[in-house]
């Protein structure tokens, strides 16, 4: 089942890939995925005799029963099942195949794991932080205070262009999945924080002789990756004193936990997020009820009650 064992990218599969990234416009790392899976899958059909025009529905259960023999979680089976029935969706709509042998099948079954948040004292620890008044740290400064403003991904972030803040309106815009745009709000603290380092960020600029369009730049006036993103953030949290260290994702999750928190409807926060379906920002609701929940045992002395024994060991 090693995709090594297959050729580099059989025909159905470069079809398959040349349209999501085509029309589909799909990230980088939704292209890996995806070949990843279908090449796996190709080379599992190969070691029986079969090709992926041919593959029936008993195919691909033993295949996904072999990727529980082999240990890989449910959430990681429901991800290799969801790239196949987009292989197979686009076979069939192609006329390569007459029938989808994905359509009968269901995932795996599991819990949904709600996301790690940083509470909002914890935010606002990380936030609080001192900061020299240089490029890099005004850059820093900016940088989680645009994270947590906006909600966005640490690709929206790292994809930012001058051209994109509107710093008087308190506004950016963000260029999300699939090539879709939508505007991030800028808060207070997060304006006056990008107002303060854009000086420094021109001061690089003719130090270094080197231009950028990028807003947010590294020492050479190279644009941010993410990775050195996931640095800062967790050099700024060690700093902050947090007992987890949060990637910059989790400051998505907690943006959107806080919005839903005070109020927010789930509508305005799916937009927010730049979510195709609403389904996928529910999870935040089922938090912020995990997260009452836990208040109101902790609180409420009905609920205390069910926990601890009177002496003598019954409760009344």
């Amino acid at each position: 089942m090693n995709p090594k064992s297959s050729p580099p990218q059989p025909e159905p599969c470069r079809l398959f890939l040349d349209h999501l990234e085509g029309v589909k416009r799909a990230s980088p790392h939704t292209l890996r995925a995806y070949r990843r899976e279908v090449l796996r899958w190709i080379a599992f059909l190969e070691e029986r005799g079969v090709t992926a025009l041919e593959a029936t529905s008993a195919d691909l259960r033993a295949f996904l029963a072999t990727l529980h023999r082999g240990g890989l979680e449910r959430s990681s089976i429901r991800r290799s099942l969801s790239a196949l029935r987009a292989f197979h969706r686009f076979l069939l709509e192609r006329g390569h195949r007459d029938t989808d042998p994905a359509a009968p099948l269901r995932g795996p079954r599991g819990g949904r794991r709600l996301p790690f948040v940083l509470t909002e004292g914890e935010v606002e620890r990380l936030l609080s932080l001192e900061f020299p008044d240089d490029f890099q740290g005004t850059r820093d400064r900016a940088l989680i205070e645009t994270l947590y403003s906006t909600g966005c991904r640490i690709s929206e972030l790292c994809g930012l262009t001058m051209r994109d803040l509107d710093l008087s309106g308190g506004r950016l815009l963000l260029h999300g999945k699939g090539g879709k745009e939508r505007l991030g709000m800028l808060g207070g603290p997060a304006r006056r924080a990008l107002s303060l380092h854009l000086p420094r960020r021109r001061e690089r600029m003719r130090l270094k002789r080197k231009r950028s369009d990028r807003l947010f730049l590294g020492r050479n006036v190279t644009p941010l990756t993410p990775r050195r993103v996931r640095q800062i953030l967790g050099d700024l949290a060690r700093r902050a004193g947090l007992a987890r260290i949060p990637s910059p994702h989790v400051l998505r999750h907690s943006f959107a936990t806080h919005m839903l928190d005070h109020g927010a409807d789930l509508r305005t926060v799916q937009e927010m997020l730049g979510h195709a379906r609403l389904v996928t920002t529910q999870i935040y609701t089922h938090l912020s009820l995990e997260r009452l929940r836990k208040v109101y045992e902790a609180a409420h002395p009905l609920a205390r009650r069910g926990k601890k024994q009177r002496p003598g060991g019954a409760d009344r």
